[in-house]
């Protein structure tokens, strides 16, 4: 398992981007996080439904404890010219029950306000914590998961090198497992 020194808060790099920072979260974020994950565009191909509140609390501060435990997480993705909030893009140890078993692996995801969707941020944000984790994983694989229907998200995965490595299922629902080796 990756384990890179545990980070506090002053800690968490920030990634810059032409049109993006990726910094840590902050609690002033839980606000724009929370109303995110509310949407149930959001959830569509995540959860099937929106966050509560206490779900987004849980998630928010379960991001900003991996960077204490594993020394990775995601990041809080803003606009730089705007400072408007666009998503967040990560890593994630989360220990998920699926097969195969992908337990130690450095997982990356993204989510996208809906307003910030058609824009290409996901790509860049993912590139950019992708090149963050080339210089900090050593040869370790990365890998993501993806509902099978999630179109863009595959679309996405595949602009960041990724390549299919099999099809599972996730919470009884059609998945894709994909795999990045550098």
């Amino acid at each position: 398992m990756i384990r890179l020194p545990a980070v506090g808060p002053s800690d968490i790099p920030v990634l810059e981007t032409d049109r993006l920072r990726l910094r840590g979260h902050r609690l002033s974020d839980f606000v724009t996080s929370k109303a995110m994950w509310a949407q149930p565009q959001t959830a569509k191909h995540i959860s099937g439904t929106p966050s509560t509140p206490a779900e987004s609390w849980a998630r928010l501060t379960r991001f900003v404890g991996m960077w204490s435990l594993l020394g990775f997480s995601y990041w809080y993705v803003e606009e730089k010219a705007s400072n408007a909030f666009v998503g967040e893009v990560g890593f994630g140890d989360f220990k998920r029950d699926i097969t195969p078993d992908i337990h130690g692996l450095p997982e990356i995801g993204w989510v996208l306000s809906p307003d910030m969707g058609g824009k290409g941020y996901a790509t860049e944000a993912a590139r950019a914590a992708l090149a963050w984790g080339d210089e900090n994983f050593g040869d370790t694989p990365t890998v993501c998961i993806i509902k099978a229907d999630n179109f863009p998200s595959i679309r996405v995965a595949e602009k960041c090198g990724f390549k299919r490595k099999a099809e599972t299922l996730f919470n009884g629902a059609p998945t894709l497992l994909f795999e990045r080796v550098r």
